[in-house]
């Protein structure tokens, strides 16, 4: 099966897109620019929901719906906001269809158009906070603390299953705050509640870090992002978390009544991340011979083979295998026993290393005698034999240690390609060359950055939070820069 994989190194765009379908990721749809995510894709997002849910709700976030539609006008209210979307934006102008009189299908109805266009949801601020306008009077009514977990539009022209899609499903936090200090609090606070996770359970390092004026969301005051370094050297913005100052209030005229007395407009944030968390866990661990998973986010953890000649061979491994999968399940380990007859092992070991099972367990009736089980792990491909006595606790070890090994992996990946750059010229030759995570000074302009961008491809990823202030000089114009930022070229 891993002869159906492109390598990395001859094509990573096709690489990619072979392992996102042939381990049943996802697929292709009859709509242009949308995907349709499979089962054993869905299970994987699933798992990263299911972790990310309980992170918001252990830091008291509640969830809720919204609509799908967003009326026109609302866009309109937030000026760098709409603009910011606008060419993004699908347009529902009518509500009903007919039969076609020249009898050529079905047509839109011309008598059935709209009175005001809406809007498909490529985000979520402008309805919510129309919303909030009939929750919010006074500071007693404060924090609202909302997430949405939902599907959003925006028109992409070029896509990638989960990394661009025209359509794709994500969660939006949506709080408001009576003051800005608790509203800055928790936009901090959700950044590193991505951080944690795309760490712990996805084994991906991530850079925390703020976006320049021109990288930042459309309507915010500021903006922090997680970035994320793949394989073939570019940057994946991985989760975004907004503090939107008081803008929306402004926008759709939210006030409330504060401690004092006065009347004020409240402050902001919005948070979110998406299915493109999925390309990157693909990126970010998978080989040639197929997909990676840590196994905290692996749907099925350990998948037993049986290695039999006869229904009486089969029926004694069976009599085993569920013996240690009950171990198992008591651990909290997921498992699989593989007992299909149509399909030989060697067809088994190939299929579950293309989906990228931590760990794949073949017994036979050797193993039966012997007390043995043959375990191999995905991330190394390596094999080795263990007793069946204690299988569980030596598995769950196991486990723990293809987590760490594949975060470490990646980190070590990540310090290999950092480079820290002085002037221009070397810039150019290190994103040109080598690519990865480039730190540089730079002036602080918009213009500077877009002249970079023009030349090299290259955007500021963000400016870490916990970099080092370090007085410098841009390597563009030659002005005062305090501390350098990471530059890379990205999805």
């Amino acid at each position: 099966m891993a002869k159906e994989i492109t390598s990395r190194n001859e094509n990573y765009s096709q690489w990619y897109n072979d392992i996102v379908t042939k381990a049943g990721l996802a697929d292709y749809s009859a709509v242009r620019g949308c995907m349709v995510i499979k089962p054993y894709g869905y299970a994987i997002w699933e798992k990263m929901q299911a972790e990310l849910d309980r992170m918001f709700k252990e830091t008291g976030h509640q969830n809720a719906y919204f609509p799908l539609f967003i009326p026109k006008s609302f866009f309109s209210k937030e000026a760098s906001h709409v603009e910011g979307f606008a060419k993004e934006c699908a347009v529902v102008t009518h509500y009903r269809l007919k039969n076609d009189p020249n009898g050529k299908g079905i047509v839109v109805d011309e008598d059935a158009k709209l009175e005001e266009e809406l809007i498909v949801r490529p985000t979520s601020e402008t309805i919510i906070w129309n919303t909030y306008k009939s929750w919010i009077q006074s500071y007693r009514d404060l924090p609202i603390l909302l997430n949405q977990w939902a599907n959003v539009v925006r028109w992409e022209m070029r896509t990638r299953l989960f990394l661009r899609t025209a359509e794709f499903l994500w969660q939006e936090g949506h709080t408001a705050h009576a003051t800005q200090q608790e509203a800055i609090k928790e936009a901090e606070q959700m950044i590193n509640v991505y951080s944690t996770f795309a760490q712990n359970w996805m084994a991906m390092p991530v850079v925390i870090g703020r976006k320049s004026e021109s990288e930042r969301f459309a309507g915010a005051v500021e903006t922090y992002s997680i970035e994320a370094l793949m394989q073939d050297g570019k940057a994946l913005q991985a989760g975004t978390s907004h503090f939107l100052g008081q803008n929306f209030a402004k926008a759709f005229d939210v006030k409330f009544l504060n401690k004092e007395s006065v009347l004020d407009y409240v402050w902001a944030t919005s948070w979110g991340v998406s299915t493109r968390l999925m390309g990157a866990l693909v990126m970010t661990h998978s080989d040639d011979n197929g997909l990676v998973l840590p196994p905290k986010l692996a749907p099925t953890q350990v998948v037993f083979v049986p290695i039999y000649k006869s229904d009486e061979e089969l029926s004694q491994i069976r009599a085993k295998v569920e013996v240690l999968r009950a171990d198992l399940t008591k651990k909290g380990i997921t498992t699989h026993f593989d007992d299909r007859d149509n399909y030989k092992p060697g067809y088994k070991f190939a299929e579950y290393e293309m989906k990228g099972y931590p760990v794949r367990i073949a017994i036979g009736p050797k193993d039966l005698e012997k007390g043995t089980v043959e375990v191999a792990r995905r991330d190394t491909l390596q094999k080795q034999s263990l007793p069946q006595e204690n299988l569980a606790d030596s598995i769950v070890k196991l486990l723990d240690e293809i987590q760490l090994n594949l975060f470490n992996k990646a980190v070590d990946f990540r310090t290999v390609n950092t480079t820290v750059v002085n002037n221009y010229d070397e810039f150019k030759k290190v994103i040109a060359e080598k690519g990865g995570f480039v730190l540089a000074h730079w002036d602080g302009t918009v213009e500077t950055e877009q002249r970079i961008k023009e030349e090299t491809k290259a955007t500021i990823r963000c400016i870490p939070i916990d970099g080092d202030v370090e007085e410098g000089a841009c390597i563009l114009t030659g002005r005062p820069s305090k501390q350098r930022a990471i530059f890379a070229q990205a999805y």
